[in-house]
């Protein structure tokens, strides 16, 4: 058995009043479902999980920060709406999903707990969808700490995902490559890149040192959070950056890194067996699913035991749902 813990799910209905009520130009979303239409729709979807026969998915929210598309009440009705179809896609098919995690109004933190309440007590979710920042506040300030409180209490996990804004702008000097001959390419092309592949894995990271330093593991010693991308730049830093307490390996690091055991392993020795969890970021990424394959291939090619890629493949995540496989 093989479960995918970050897998991303845009649920139509959802994507719709998003695209409707929208404050700023949803254009690339479109265009991003378009490129990727497993992420909303359920058919393609299960066509290409059976590929998989031995997979299990956790369906998690994509597109987010929510709060930067929309406006609060707005945000309390989509957030609610994409709960919902969630949690009824793996209630009809739980062959295919294992569990679903929710999206919340974070813009308001009073509707944000009540929804946690709604979304994992009500209709069965299995946690929650944080960014390392909301409007700009870094999660581990005081205003956020009643949604960790709540998380500790139901003992699930709070999922990370770096944003999708970027805030490394390049100069005009980098958005021409050597082979351009002086060919300037799209400066929107270099800055996607530059967000997705070197600050979302910085923005990762500062989130999980913000919170480390601000006790959060101390105050609440079983608090469950993973980090999507096992962890942005931390497992690299080893030695480098280690903390009185060593805290920082109380974090979850997922396996979203394409086909690329150099850096898993890596990761292995930094989180252990036991802190290191099967993601593989579909149904983005590559067409026809091929971002699964790579990462079942890249973690099956990991020179350890195999009690160990059990733990990763399936144990650590049963654990942390708390499934009962």
């Amino acid at each position: 058995m093989k479960i995918d813990i970050f897998s991303h799910m845009i649920p139509k209905q959802y994507m719709e009043g998003l695209v409707k009520k929208a404050k700023i130009n949803t254009s690339h979303l479109e265009q991003w479902i378009e490129q990727n239409p497993a992420l909303s729709d359920v058919e393609i979807r299960l066509r290409r999980i059976d590929r998989y026969p031995e997979m299990l998915e956790v369906l998690v929210p994509s597109l987010a920060p929510l709060e930067a598309f929309v406006s609060p009440s707005d945000a309390i009705d989509l957030a609610k709406t994409n709960n919902n179809e969630v949690a009824e896609v793996v209630e009809k098919h739980p062959d295919k999903f294992m569990a679903g995690v929710a999206l919340l109004p974070l813009s308001d933190i009073d509707a944000a707990l009540k929804e946690t309440e709604r979304a994992c007590m009500g209709l069965g979710l299995r946690g929650i969808l944080m960014n390392p920042s909301i409007n700009g506040e870094p999660i581990d300030l005081p205003k956020f700490r009643p949604l960790f409180s709540q998380m500790a209490e139901y003992d699930l996990p709070i999922w990370i995902h770096p944003s999708y804004f970027p805030t490394i702008q390049l100069s005009p000097a980098l958005t021409q490559s050597p082979q351009s001959k002086g060919i300037q390419e799209p400066p929107e092309h270099f800055n996607n890149v530059a967000n997705r592949f070197i600050q979302w894995p910085v923005d990762t990271s500062i989130c999980m040192l913000r919170l480390t330093l601000s006790g959060i593991f101390k105050e609440y010693p079983r608090i469950k959070i993973i980090t999507h991308h096992c962890g942005g730049i931390i497992p690299f830093c080893g030695d480098r950056l280690k903390l009185r307490d060593d805290e920082m390996h109380n974090f979850y690091g997922d396996t979203a890194l394409f086909d690329t055991p150099a850096p898993l392993m890596c990761a292995y020795s930094y989180f252990g067996p036991d802190h290191l969890v099967f993601g593989t970021d579909a149904a983005e990424g590559r067409p026809h699913h091929g971002i699964t394959w790579a990462q079942i291939r890249a973690l099956q090619r990991l020179d350890i035991p195999p009690i160990d890629k059990e733990k990763i493949f399936e144990l650590n995540a049963s654990i942390l749902l708390r499934t009962g496989l």
